[in-house]
């Protein structure tokens, strides 16, 4: 599993996220402090505090993990 620490400080960021983060296959995980949700929910991405920095793990089942990173550059 990798972690990358990435900011969704927006509605439209969130939304941008989601779309691009569902075009991936596999799992990712967002957390913030002790809650952890499912990356590709965005009802649940709104459920935690986004007005600071959050962790995205993209777990080993990830296909393309570099292409994940890359396409996720603009949220870093």
């Amino acid at each position: 599993m990798k972690s990358i620490t990435i900011t969704l400080n927006s509605v439209e960021k969130v939304k941008d996220f989601v779309n691009l983060i569902n075009t991936f296959e596999g799992d990712f995980d967002l957390a913030s402090e002790r809650y952890v949700i499912d990356a590709k929910s965005i009802m649940g991405i709104f459920s935690l505090d986004i007005s600071n920095a959050l962790r995205l793990d993209i777990h080993d089942n990830v296909k393309d993990a570099d292409k994940v990173e890359e396409a996720l550059k603009k949220f870093q």
